[in-house]
């Protein structure tokens, strides 16, 4: 037991991209401190109070690890926990190894985070890159278009993603044909540009994995120039209410995305999640405020089990846990500390001039992973 568990506290260090994804963080932390609050409530973690500190990575993987560093020597943290960027993951997965410390990554969706960069002390909430596009290739598949344009951004995740697609649509549709690839550096997307250049390429079909303003930007220019018409569009993070709230009316109709359909899950728990949620926020949650409730829930099931926030203790807990979350329960697999954390499958629709997302599936992240195999190989790269 720590110092700060012997004083009757267990005190959380999370690490986010506050300033610089406040449209993702913001609910994220919302989320958190609702579940934090329940916790607390209802007798803390092993009779003791639940305390979060937050701090800001400034979305640079030095100043993440920086923080980390004070967290654990000044502040006396009992574990580290967030992340959304994908390269600041990859950053602190590698210095729980150095520290030999727990690190519940909750957010990144480089898989690297559990792959190549994976190790014994990390473990993540959050699906990855490949399973989010195992969700939806069945999908693009299933549309049999021949010729496809790809658009992501030019980091991690988006070529990740991209590759991903890539392999995956290839196994279902050998003569399928990628005709254009469009990768703009993240944040500074030149829309008319690069609509132009993805329409002189007369695709039949669209694979997406902007998000954030640039997602926005492609929404808008590709809907005035008529990009998207006769064309089908296969996208991640799309049905997300952080990108589909600010579209509002330009939102795209139609597309097969990922996402979060929150008013249309319909068991109870999930219901009970919202109302709370709207009930202290005064607004529906995002993604983002589902994932943080769930980080904050699952890391103090896997305290409470362990019965203490030792290292060593917390893995063990860990790689048996079994949580009942509000969309189904939560293990973590045996082969890369990843959770069976599922995929909202589902298409974008317009009502009202408001955007949202048709619920047409759950996928279980057990059935989003590649084969056992392929993950050893990959984790053994890292090593």
């Amino acid at each position: 037991m720590s110092a700060a568990a012997a004083q009757g506290v267990i005190k959380i260090g999370e690490i986010n991209s506050y300033k610089a994804l406040p449209q993702t963080t913001g609910p994220y932390k919302h989320g958190w401190l609702l579940a934090q609050e329940e916790i607390n409530k209802s007798g803390g973690i092993l009779g003791q109070k639940m305390e979060t500190i937050f701090r800001d990575d400034n979305a640079n993987p030095g100043d993440a690890v920086r923080v980390a560093e004070e967290l654990l020597t000044r502040e006396k943290v009992d574990v580290l926990s967030g992340v959304t960027l994908s390269h600041i993951g990859v950053a602190l997965a590698d210095f729980a190894v150095q520290r030999k410390t727990f690190f519940f990554a909750t957010g990144p969706m480089s898989d690297k985070v559990v792959w190549e960069h994976g190790n014994r002390y990390t473990y993540r909430l959050r699906p990855g890159t490949y399973a989010s596009v195992a969700a939806v290739v069945p999908a693009a598949a299933k549309l049999n278009k021949k010729r496809w344009a790809l658009i992501y951004p030019n980091y991690e995740y988006g070529q990740a993603a991209a590759a991903a697609f890539k392999q995956e649509l290839k196994k279902l549709q050998p003569d399928v044909e990628f005709v254009a690839e469009q990768a703009p550096p993240m944040g500074k997307l030149e829309a008319g540009a690069l609509v132009q250049s993805i329409a002189d390429a007369k695709p039949d079909a669209i694979f997406n994995a902007l998000f954030g303003s640039d997602l926005i930007k492609l929404a808008r220019e590709g809907r005035n120039r008529g990009l998207f018409e006769g064309r089908e569009v296969v996208s991640l993070l799309t049905g997300e209410p952080e990108y589909l709230d600010p579209l509002r009316s330009d939102a795209p109709a139609s597309w097969v995305t990922t996402g979060y359909p929150f008013a249309s899950i319909a068991n109870p728990e999930h219901q009970a999640f919202v109302q709370t949620y709207q009930a202290k926020y005064k607004e529906h949650p995002r993604m983002n405020s589902l994932v943080g409730y769930l980080s904050a829930k699952v890391l103090a099931a896997g305290i409470e089990k362990a019965g203490a926030t030792d290292t060593e203790k917390l893995i063990t807990s860990f790689k048996s846990l079994n949580y009942k979350s509000p969309i189904g329960d939560i293990s973590f697999r045996k082969q890369d500390n990843q959770s069976t954390m599922g995929v909202f499958v589902g298409k974008t629709v317009v009502n009202g001039g408001k955007g949202g997302m048709s619920l047409e599936g759950y996928i279980d992240g057990n059935k989003l992973s590649p084969a056992d195999d392929v993950v050893q190989k990959l984790r053994a790269k890292g090593h």
